[in-house]
């Protein structure tokens, strides 16, 4: 059996001239190499496929997989997570993770909200900001966190995004309008420990496999900074003790009525009367063996790199009604 790889690397996209900024999400050689050789230890076939495009050229060439393992972010737009999945869609090629609709509705904070909220997923108020005269509409509790929609890997996050009257709203989100050229949304802050929860497995199968603390230097905000250098501004400890079960709850709850599949991470932290709110699903969770949330929160659960691999492919095989 043959699996196929999609991947946005960074280097690919640096030597074409795209920013450091533009290929925040993107990996690097290493998280390829590792997540290769996880699989290979299954004993499956490996193809290194690269991104959309690369996938494209292949697809044209008459290429087949099996199976794709896919962790491809994507380029532009609110739907560029999807991508890869659509396309894969198409050809009817099976692929490990969230199909397009998931990725699309999970990377826009609002839609998420919305969609987790309904199914009595404590959320924090709050309210989407498409442009000025939306804040005029404001009737939530400061301070406030204000971020962009859109975006992740702590895009557009520093401590200015936490704003304590009208005029900084403003302030902030003209800036992240602008900058981002997408709305921002705008939450009453939750001033309590915060928390990111691993998932396996889909549906009624999917499990909360651990979880771990994130605390950050000075109580800043998570930012893409911070997660490239956490050995230096963050300190990362194992979910344990009085919010283990809450924390579990919220996140399955979350990524149930989501609908994804397979893995994932899902944000929750605790408000200002100690309940445990979501804050965002990642779907398309980081698999770098080291540096990635979702494969150290697995180390600490006893759960080693090539498992939790095996996890993931197992989960997508069933799915499909794949058989070895």
């Amino acid at each position: 059996m043959k699996i196929g790889l999609t991947y946005d690397l960074r280097s690919w996209y640096l030597d074409r001239g795209y920013s450091m900024e533009d290929t925040a999400e993107f990996d690097k050689q290493d998280t390829v190499d590792a997540l290769a050789g996880a699989i290979r230890n299954m004993g499956f076939e490996t193809e290194l496929i690269g991104n959309c495009f690369q996938l494209i050229d292949a697809l044209s060439a008459g290429k087949k997989w099996d199976l794709v393992f896919n962790i491809a972010e994507g380029l532009y737009g609110d739907g560029r997570e999807s991508v890869v999945p659509a396309i894969l869609d198409q050809y009817r090629i099976p692929y490990v993770f969230s199909g397009p609709v998931i990725m699309g509705i999970s990377l826009n904070k609002h839609l998420t909200r919305l969609i987790v909220a309904a199914a009595d997923v404590p959320v924090s108020p709050g309210m989407l900001i498409s442009d000025s005269g939306d804040i005029d509409k404001c009737n939530l509790i400061y301070p406030l966190f204000i971020k962009p929609v859109s975006e992740g890997t702590g895009k557009g996050i520093t401590e200015k995004n936490l704003v304590h009257s009208e005029k900084e709203l403003q302030e902030m989100a003209g800036y992240l309008l602008s900058r981002f050229n997408q709305p921002a949304i705008a939450e009453e802050y939750l001033p309590g420990r915060e928390f990111t929860v691993g998932i396996t497995g889909s549906g009624d199968e999917a499990i909360a496999i651990g979880g771990m603390e994130i605390e950050c230097r000075d109580n800043l905000p998570y930012s893409v900074e911070f997660k490239e250098n956490y050995q230096e501004f963050c300190k990362y400890r194992p979910l344990e003790g009085e919010f283990t079960e809450e924390c579990k709850t919220v996140a399955l709850k979350a990524w149930r009525a989501l609908g994804g599949v397979d893995a994932g991470r899902v944000d929750v932290k605790a408000d200002r009367n100690g309940r445990i709110c979501f804050i965002e699903v990642n779907p398309l969770a980081g698999l770098h063996p080291v540096h990635s949330d979702l494969p150290i929160l697995a180390n600490m659960a006893g759960i080693k790199y090539q498992d939790l691999i095996e996890r993931i492919v197992e989960s997508a095989l069933k799915r499909y009604q794949i058989t070895r």
